[in-house]
C-alpha cells in the first residue's frame, strides 16, 4: 500500500470514527430518512458542510504548521490529548451504555426550506463539529505533512459515505440504531480508533 493510499485510508477511518457519534444531526438525518423527507438536500448539506470545514481544518492548521514548524508539537500535544479524552468517552459509554439507542421520534421537518434550515442551524452552530473538523482533523492532517490534503479527502469522503448510508438507508438502520448494543459496538471502535490515533500524535509530537 503506497503512502497516498495509506493517508486515504487513514482520513477515511478517522474521519468515520469522528462522525458515527450519536448527536442530533445524525438523529435529524435518521429520522429526514425514515420519513423520506428531503433526504437529498439534507444528506448533501451534511456531507458538503463537512467537506468544508475539514479543508478549513487541513489549509489551516497545515498554514501555520508551515509558517511556524514548532506548531508541530503542540499541535500534536493538544490534538493527542483531545483524541485520547475523546476515546476515553466513548469507552466509557460502552461501559456504562444509556438506556436508549439513536430515537427517530420527532416532529417532521413539514417543508423542504424548513428542513434544509434546521439541517444548517445543526451542522453550523453545533461548536463539536468544529472542535472536530476543522481543529482535530486539521491537527490530525498537518500530521501527514504532504499527503494532509489526501488525508482530508479521505476524511471529506467517510462524511460524504456516512450520511448517504444515513439517509438513504434509514429505513434498515433505523431498527439497527434504535437498539443500544448497536451504539456500545460503534462506541467501542471509536473508542479503539481514538485512543490508537491519539497515542499515535502525541509520541510523534
Amino acid at each position: 500500500m503506497n503512502h497516498a493510499l495509506t493517508a486515504a485510508v487513514a482520513g477515511f477511518g478517522t474521519g468515520l470514527s469522528l462522525i458515527v457519534a450519536i448527536g442530533a444531526q445524525n438523529a435529524f438525518v435518521l429520522r429526514q430518512g425514515v420519513r423520506r423527507d428531503a433526504v437529498l438536500a439534507v444528506v448533501g448539506i451534511c456531507a458538503l458542510s463537512d467537506a468544508v470545514l475539514i479543508a478549513l481544518g487541513v489549509g489551516g492548521v497545515g498554514a501555520v504548521v508551515v509558517a511556524w514548524p514548532g506548531a508541530v508539537r503542540a499541535v500534536g500535544i493538544v490534538g493527542g490529548v483531545f483524541l485520547l479524552c475523546y476515546g476515553a468517552l466513548a469507552a466509557r459509554r460502552v461501559l456504562r451504555p444509556g438506556a436508549t439507542g439513536l430515537s427517530t421520534e420527532g416532529e417532521a421537518a413539514g417543508t423542504r426550506r424548513r428542513a434544509v434550515l434546521t439541517c444548517l442551524a445543526l451542522t453550523w452552530l453545533n461548536p463539536h463539529v468544529y472542535l472536530d473538523t476543522v481543529f482535530l482533523l486539521g491537527s490530525l492532517a498537518a500530521d501527514r505533512g504532504a499527503l494532509r490534503w489526501t488525508f482530508g479527502l479521505g476524511a471529506a469522503l467517510a462524511s460524504l459515505c456516512w450520511f448517504a448510508a444515513l439517509g438513504f438507508g434509514a429505513r434498515l438502520l433505523g431498527r439497527f440504531l434504535a437498539r443500544p448494543a448497536a451504539w456500545r459496538i460503534l462506541d467501542g471502535l471509536v473508542a479503539v480508533t481514538m485512543l490508537a490515533l491519539g497515542a499515535m500524535l502525541m509520541s510523534g509530537s
